[in-house]
């Protein structure tokens, strides 16, 4: 039996996401992000939902695992709101 190692992108493939348009789980205050210098929620992301453009932090909650560790990282108080998505929302974790 051979086992194939799966880089982060394919595992995350695997995950299944019901994003709820109307109502953004995690909501950064852009202001706040800006001052930020050491901008740790661009590396500690397990999705790596966070990115940079233009010297702004921009995020894409359709991916998000939920995990919390943006929240836990984030010094600045830039995550304005964090709340586990509504019922039926968020992701589906499916293991092959």
């Amino acid at each position: 039996m051979t086992v194939k190692r799966l880089s982060p992108e394919e595992l995350l493939g695997l995950n299944k996401f019901a994003v709820d348009e109307e109502d953004a789980h995690i909501v950064l205050d852009k202001f706040i992000c800006a001052g930020c210098q050491e901008k740790t929620c661009l590396v500690v992301c397990p999705a790596v939902l966070y990115t940079l453009k233009d010297g702004e932090i921009n995020f894409d909650y359709a991916g998000c695992l939920e995990c919390g560790t943006c929240r836990v990282v984030c010094k600045n108080k830039g995550i304005v709101k964090w709340n586990y998505p509504r019922g039926t929302f968020g992701v589906n974790f499916r293991y092959g």
